[in-house]
């Protein structure tokens, strides 16, 4: 889940990096772990509860990480953000290890597989402007081909399967601007088919593309079956639509899912940047004091996330009834005390791909001696176990022959038995991949949508008690052939303490 209006955002060039030679800095060969953590470790540490002290959410945490000893408000950022650096840099970044960016032949692949969708669906070709799904099938996103702005005039990519069955792309682009379109350095190898359709200012560039030929009706149809985006802006797929050539269809069927179902290097770059998303938050928590302010903890993770080559794009930090709204709107500006109940949502970019976690815990001086605590304490704890058995609950829903409807479902019955069901306010997720959001999403009305092997989903429970406080525990996960999800996060949370 995220937010894109905070005033930390990434600039808009870096909201779709999807380079194939930008590379981390960062080549030891390390192992990375990856256990699922589900019920059992959520019931261990509600065990720990009913002792004087939480022994392993305290005393457990590792006594080499950095700690902030400085509280004067001069030195306060300079202190707390060499700490974070410090902690996430002693993990020796291992998420990153043997990740790389998507290769040439990874493109080509796409394409013949949509080609292959195309055929399944019986339509004719599929049709993209530079953007996020421009940028899965040829490596440009909307900014590197505009950066001023997205402009009237039509640069569009046109997929179909030729006569063998093989992968064929037109591009129709203003004539003035075809030696630019063919720099772009576009992955494609010598040998596959590529047609350029050009057309003047004072041309209709759609009727100009059905008179090139490049894209006609096949097996004896009037028109083409052609399927547009979903990024499509409205005016251009009115334009194809007014030749009478064309048959303008929107997206749906195998040809959505060729972007659904992640292949192997996808998901291996998923799973270091949502690692290592949530190792950066773990970095950061040590290195809390109180006094620091939403935004200083924000800017602090955004600059923790770049230490190690992720590009953070969103940030979402929330103290006590801030997080009673899920996505926020106050102003940053709220303190942190020995009681808050911390709230981040956070996302960054590893070669085009997207991170999307969220983790709520106490800092570190907040006691776990359980003789302290007041009501409200508790209350935080018992909603903190509420969330996280509903989370894991959902996980065990996103298995093959379950729609993505029963992984809402399953999240929402845990938090409508405890009473809390009318402050679960949102779905329990969404696709994730090249953007954060992206289908197929888990809401309880999407029952028709079945769950498929390589499809990547965050689980997103969260219960908001307005005017108090909010929890959020996110994870991404991708669905497997046999058993239960693989964790894409890396370790879950463990307590509210070991987030």
């Amino acid at each position: 889940m995220y937010h894109s209006d905070r005033s930390e955002k990434a600039s808009l060039e870096t909201l779709l990096p999807m380079s194939i030679t930008d590379q981390p800095t960062n080549d030891k060969a390390r192992k990375l772990k990856k256990p699922f953590l589900g019920a059992a470790a959520a019931a261990l540490c509600c065990l720990l509860l009913v002792g004087s002290t939480l022994p392993n959410c305290w005393h457990n945490e590792n006594p080499n990480s950095a700690t902030r000893t400085s509280s004067h408000t001069s030195s306060v950022s300079d202190d707390f953000l060499s700490c974070s650096i410090k902690n996430f840099e002693e993990t020796g970044y291992p998420f990153l290890d043997g990740v790389h960016s998507i290769t040439t032949e990874e493109f080509v692949a796409r394409r013949q597989r949509l080609a292959e969708a195309l055929l399944s669906d019986g339509a004719d070709a599929f049709a993209v402007e530079p953007g996020y799904t421009f940028s899965y099938y040829a490596n440009i996103t909307q900014q590197q081909w505009e950066v001023w702005e997205p402009e009237e005039r039509p640069f569009l990519m046109i997929i179909q399967p030729d006569g063998s069955k093989k992968a064929k792309t037109t591009f129709l682009v203003p004539n003035f601007e075809a030696e630019r379109a063919r720099l772009l350095g576009m992955p494609f190898d010598d040998d596959e088919d590529i047609t350029w359709v050009t057309y003047e200012e004072h041309w209709d560039p759609y009727a100009t593309l059905a008179s090139s030929k490049a894209l006609s009706p096949k097996d004896g149809k009037d028109s083409a079956v052609v399927v547009v985006d979903e990024e499509m802006r409205d005016f251009i797929a009115r334009g194809l639509a007014t030749q009478s050539s064309f048959n303008v269809a929107g997206l749906g069927g195998d040809v959505e899912r060729v972007r659904q179902i992640k292949a192997p290097a996808e998901v291996a770059i998923l799973r270091a940047v949502n690692t290592g998303t949530v190792e950066a938050i773990r970095a950061i928590r040590p290195c809390l004091q109180p006094g620091l302010t939403e935004n200083d903890v924000a800017s602090v993770l955004d600059s923790t996330l770049r230490s190690a080559s992720l590009e953070p794009f969103f940030d979402i930090v929330l103290f006590d009834e801030d997080a009673s709204n899920p996505h926020g709107g106050t102003d940053g500006s709220k303190k942190l005390t020995n009681t808050t109940m911390v709230l981040i949502d956070v996302g960054a970019h590893l070669y085009g791909y997207s991170s999307d976690v969220c983790r709520s815990f106490f800092p570190p001086f907040t006691s776990t001696d359980n003789s302290t605590w007041d009501a409200d304490i508790e209350h935080r704890i018992s909603v903190w176990h509420t969330v996280f058995e509903a989370q894991t609950q959902s996980l065990s829903a996103l298995t093959l022959g379950h729609a993505a409807a029963d992984v809402d479902i399953a999240a929402r019955r845990v938090i409508e038995d405890a009473g809390y069901g009318d402050a679960f306010t949102h779905r329990v997720g969404h696709g994730i991949g090249i953007k954060a959001h992206e289908s197929p999403y888990l809401n309880k009305g999407n029952v028709d949508t079945p769950l498929r092997a390589g499809m990547t989903f965050t689980s997103e429970p969260g219960v908001y008690l307005v005017d108090h406080f909010g929890v959020r525990h996110e994870d991404v996960l991708l669905v497997k052939e046999q058993g239960l999800p693989d964790v894409l996060s890396g370790e879950r949370a463990t307590c509210p303490w070991k987030p």
